[in-house]
């Protein structure tokens, strides 16, 4: 029997595989644990949620949240490396997937990955995982945030090897792979345009129109117009 093509992160570029070749399962679930607090929760649905808004009508990436990158048969069977918090991949067709499965897609890897610090991770992802991103998937943005202690960092992927990202005058860090800051707004990590305009959440975007609604209706109401006839 042929023996398992596996896309090594070392090309990920990789052609598509040969028809003769015997590819592991493409359709596989996500096998990531529950995540640990409340604060990692919240700062997770706000990277999806929020990117998703901003990004509402494109349709050539793929994020998610707490979903296993599936790279190569030897990971898949070992399970020795669950996926990041958040990661984006660029230049897809944006669906649902149940997971990241790297030789079903081409051999794509995530552009930007989004790890949350916890007391149980942090040490795995300031090193072992920071290393694999760097030189097995070859993530090109790579950032951690800590909730408890707002610890905040990032590296850009310069000749194969991360370099730490410098801080604005804000404190925020360029994603050149998103083409927006990412810094602290709130005691949450958030993105921001490149004019340093907070991206909001659909929550916060709805609260904003209807505010201008609720001034504008007032100011009719002024004039003695009913805001109602429009």
């Amino acid at each position: 029997m042929a023996s398992a093509q596996v896309f090594s992160a070392q090309d990920p570029a990789t052609a598509l595989p040969d028809p003769d070749v015997l590819l592991p399962p493409c359709d596989l679930y996500s096998d990531e644990p529950q995540l640990e607090t409340d604060l990692h929760f919240q700062q997770i649905v706000l990277f999806l949620d929020c990117l998703n808004w901003l990004w509402r009508d494109r349709t050539d990436f793929y994020a998610s949240a707490n979903s296993t990158i599936y790279f190569s048969e030897k990971q898949l069977r070992s399970r020795d490396f669950r996926g990041p918090d958040f990661f984006v991949v660029l230049g897809v067709e944006r669906r649902p997937r149940k997971s990241w499965v790297v030789w079903a897609e081409d051999g794509k890897t995530p552009n930007v990955i989004i790890e949350v610090l916890s007391d149980s991770t942090a040490t795995i992802d300031r090193g072992l995982k920071k290393q694999l991103y760097q030189d097995v998937l070859k993530v090109y943005d790579y950032f951690w945030f800590d909730p408890d202690s707002l610890e905040f960092a990032g590296f850009a992927l310069v000749n194969g090897q991360y370099q730490p990202l410098q801080p604005n005058a804000q404190g925020q860090l360029w994603s050149q792979q998103l083409q927006l800051f990412l810094g602290l707004y709130e005691n949450k990590l958030r993105y921001f345009t490149p004019e340093g305009e907070l991206v909001p959440s659909p929550t916060e975007a709805a609260l904003v129109l209807q505010q201008r609604a609720d001034r504008l209706a007032a100011k009719l109401r002024e004039l003695n117009v009913d805001p109602e006839s429009f």
